[in-house]
């Protein structure tokens, strides 16, 4: 991933995009050529030295089963919005603007293991189903469905885990624009719908380096 230095993500943004409930596309070389999945996850902070992440695959999708050569991608998106040169106080200025796109994104890196054991899927169905529960007044228990159906559906998929090596991590908020584009950007992103992206820009907001006479 090019991560310029000024659109490097923290590790409180990298936190937030992978304990925050969302998929991955999960992508491995296989000797096949590459397969691509999009599927929700848990992040276990606690595995090996850089935490796992942790979900499941259809048992019919091959993915799970063909060997993945080297290390298996997870592709985490965050929220994301086109953002408007007309939003920038610099086009009154001087007209110097052109369109951009702003979000936040992690490519993280890991060893692929496969779980294809009744006990690790329950455990992680239930993780998985809690997590996105959450916000609900009435949330949704797997323990609510019919035991025999549960234990169905659980034969019907195979669990995977992205034991993570490395993360290369980026937000890209407006970081390198002066504060009142910055605050334009702010105004037209909750203006079109996309409070999520506003406040992550909000939240990574830093005043632009004066340059030395």
């Amino acid at each position: 991933m090019y991560v310029p230095a000024h659109f490097a993500a923290s590790p409180a943004a990298l936190r937030d995009l992978l304990t925050r409930p969302g998929a991955a596309n999960l992508v491995t070389m296989t000797s096949q050529g590459l397969l691509a999945t999009l599927l929700p996850f848990v992040y276990d902070p606690g595995a090996g030295d850089h935490g796992a992440l942790l979900g499941h695959l259809a048992r019919n999708n091959p993915q799970w089963s063909e060997p993945a050569v080297g290390e298996a991608l997870a592709i985490v998106q965050g929220a994301d919005a086109y953002v408007s040169p007309s939003w920038y106080e610099s086009k009154t200025e001087h007209g110097r603007v052109v369109p951009t796109w702003n979000y936040t994104a992690a490519h993280v890196y890991g060893r692929l293991v496969v779980h294809d054991d009744p006990a690790w899927l329950s455990h992680q169905v239930r993780q998985l189903t809690g997590k996105h529960e959450a916000g609900f007044g009435h949330p949704w228990r797997v323990d609510d469905a019919p035991e025999r159906y549960i234990a169905g559906q659980l034969r019907a998929i195979v669990g995977v885990e992205v034991v993570i090596t490395r993360i290369e991590a980026k937000a890209k908020l407006s970081q390198n624009r002066p504060q009142a584009d910055i605050d334009g950007v702010v105004a037209g992103l909750n203006a079109t719908g996309h409070p999520e992206v506003a406040a992550d820009v909000e939240r990574v907001r830093c005043p632009m380096p004066t340059k030395s006479p």
